[in-house]
């Protein structure tokens, strides 16, 4: 039988295929096929369900069933080599098409060009594409997308442009201009572009504007929908967070994916799969590692994902995991690696076993590109008069800048890590000739000052980062701002120490006000950094009534960072205490165990650290807060002290 003979179904697929309830006619053709194996409409029908979900395995087998039931129809075949096409399968898709290819026959052409383009065979696509008519749009933006592929994103823009005064509105057209404009660091253009797609996509297609939901609201998936394909929203919006991230507003590039229909994460392609891994890197790195490795195993992924993946290894110290991953998929690293990418993970991965190696690794490329950026300079000055052509050479200034950066950080950590701070700041006052306009160079000189006691020079260079930031001072870390209120005690500067405290203060009283709900640490950070300097001077009297006194009220204070800096100061005096170098007053004695008994009371659901990703040996959630360790806390004091 070779058609569909229940003609109550047959109404209901066609109805259910014109409100595009793809999922549910599939469900009733399934069924209809295994009635009918070789029923003509319901496996046509089946093929095109499939392949406007988004299932190009499923299109594909369902068009090959029918080019051989039905060989004269040449429909089918060209179906069948485009689903092969979209599934990936390329030599498989450029079999199909040689059995139809003729010169003349230009959706053959057209078809493949793109395979080429697709296996990386940018010169036989580019050579298929030039026996299409120039005026073809199919000419046009596949041609725009040779050249954004050769990295010539100027020409690839204008190309792109004019199949848009051609052809108007095509949404893929306009991310591709989009695309160009992040590629030429154009960002404000480039967002222009998508706020256009995202417009238009939401007005055509309302349900499209539901956007992501929280976890606690029921949730309901929208699926990959033919709309979201015809509108680009999925890319645009992830282009759009990929802009927010490189421009550091990660709270925008978080937000822009909310705006993303639901989706089941099984149902999210790898890009989003991707940007949802990296942008949630700091708040849920094991959430973000699993993705990341995921993807690997995928047929196809973005390749940033490889080097981030092994970048990220490195940063949290899994140099073995990174070792591993680069051992299995060795195959990549020239394929996707630059040669930066390619020397630094190389110098990183010897890290643990070979430091002095790894130094000199990081050395020489620092010397390469310290003599890039000098080139660049002078380049600069020569081009004083052509300012696009300058603007350009600053651009890839900065883009050098960003990658010494890099290194440089990598190379002083080896000797951070070893406390070896006099041998960190050579490293960076070596860098100053060339960085020295970067707030971030100053911060981490201040931060090796400070560590080695030098408070005025540390002053010196954590002041004016404050001072740029005086319209709202809650931006700058609560740790910078402890640290330079340390430091003006430390060189009896008093009155500025208080002067900061009270800014500090006035800005945190100002976000509860407006917002009761949201917790602020920093003045409270600040001061149990005063406290602790008390500590660490002998007067224990004043350094823990400072810490109990601003760790009030504890429902609103007691947290993972703040506890941090208190039981420091416990420790400290329990352990001069079971030396008898210290015997505080009994009344000292009773603010502690009160203290410690109302940080058990209220620290049951604060973590006491955080958990590092990956770890093997995972800790009891019990015992991984504030209120177990108080406990243990309070049972050395009674020890120490003979308390009853």
């Amino acid at each position: 039988m070779s058609s569909i003979k229940d003609v109550a179904s047959m109404s209901t697929i066609v109805k259910l295929i014109k409100e595009s309830q793809y999922v549910d006619a599939i469900q009733i053709l399934t069924a209809q096929s295994q009635k009918h194996p070789k029923s003509r409409a319901a496996l046509s029908l089946l093929g095109y369900c499939y392949y406007h979900i988004n299932n190009f395995s499923g299109s594909a087998e369902c068009y090959k069933q029918l080019t051989q039931l039905y060989p004269e129809v040449e429909d089918y075949k060209v179906y069948y080599a485009l689903s092969l096409y979209k599934a990936g399968a390329y030599p498989e898709a450029t079999m199909a098409l040689s059995a139809l290819y003729s010169s003349s026959h230009t959706k053959m052409l057209r078809l493949q060009a793109c395979i080429k383009y697709c296996e990386e065979n940018y010169s036989a696509a580019k050579l298929l594409l030039e026996k299409l008519p120039q005026d073809d749009p199919n000419y046009i933006y596949n041609m725009g997308c040779l050249l954004y592929q050769e990295g010539k994103y100027e020409e690839a823009c204008v190309k792109f442009t004019s199949g848009v005064k051609l052809m108007g509105y095509i949404p893929a057209l306009s991310y591709n201009i989009a695309l160009c404009y992040y590629s030429l660091k154009m960002y404000p253009q480039a967002l222009k572009q998508i706020e256009y797609i995202k417009n238009q996509g939401f007005k055509e297609h309302l349900q499209l504007s539901v956007g992501m939901i929280s976890e606690d609201d029921d949730f309901h998936s929208m699926g990959n929908t033919p709309e979201h394909h015809q509108t680009v929203l999925i890319k645009a919006l992830n282009l759009k967070a990929a802009i927010e991230y490189q421009r550091q507003n990660l709270k925008m590039a978080q937000e822009a994916l909310t705006h993303l229909s639901p989706r089941f994460e099984q149902e999210l392609d790898p890009v989003t799969l991707h940007n949802q891994a990296l942008l949630n890197m700091d708040t849920k790195p094991s959430d973000g590692f699993k993705k990341l490795a995921s993807l690997l195993q995928q047929p196809f992924f973005p390749h940033v994902t490889f080097a981030n993946l092994l970048l990220l290894y490195c940063k949290y110290e899994y140099v073995y995991l990174a070792a591993d991953v680069l051992a299995e998929n060795a195959h990549l690293t020239h394929k996707i690696f630059t040669p930066y990418i390619y020397e630094l993970l190389d110098a990183l991965l010897m890290s643990q076993k070979t430091p002095e190696e790894t130094f000199r690794k990081f050395d020489d490329m620092c010397g390469k590109l310290s003599e890039q950026v000098r080139k660049l300079a002078k380049k600069v000055r020569r081009q004083a008069r052509n300012k696009e052509a300058k603007m350009k050479t600053v651009q890839e200034c900065k883009e050098i800048l960003e990658k010494y950066t890099v290194v440089m950080m990598a190379q002083a950590k080896i000797y951070w890590n070893r406390e070896n701070y006099h041998m960190v700041q050579k490293i960076f006052h070596k860098s100053w000739e060339i960085w020295c306009e970067d707030d971030t160079l100053k911060l981490n000189i201040a931060h090796v000052l400070f560590m080695q006691n030098k408070y005025k020079k540390a002053i010196s260079f954590y002041e004016p980062i404050v001072v740029k930031h005086s319209d709202n001072i809650l931006n700058v870390s609560a740790v910078v701002l402890a640290n330079l209120c340390f430091s003006y005690v430390m060189t009896c500067s008093n009155t500025k120490a208080e002067e900061l405290m009270k800014e500090i203060e006035k800005k945190e009283k100002q976000i509860s006000k407006d917002d009761p709900n949201k917790m602020v640490f920093h003045h409270c950070i600040v001061n149990l950094v005063i406290g602790m300097l008390y500590c660490t001077k002998g007067n224990y009297e004043f350094g823990i009534s400072c810490v109990i006194k601003n760790l009030e009220p504890y429902d609103k204070k007691l947290g993972t960072d703040t506890w941090f800096y208190a039981k420091q100061c416990f420790l400290s005096l329990l352990e001069n205490m079971a030396k008898h170098m210290v015997m505080p007053v009994d009344s000292v004695i009773k603010e502690c165990i009160h203290f410690l008994e109302q940080c058990m009371r209220f620290g049951k659901t604060v973590p006491a650290h955080i958990q590092h990703p990956l770890e093997e040996r995972c800790i009891q959630i019990s015992k991984n807060t504030v209120a177990y360790e108080a406990c243990k806390l309070l049972t050395l004091f009674y020890e120490v002290t003979c308390w009853k």
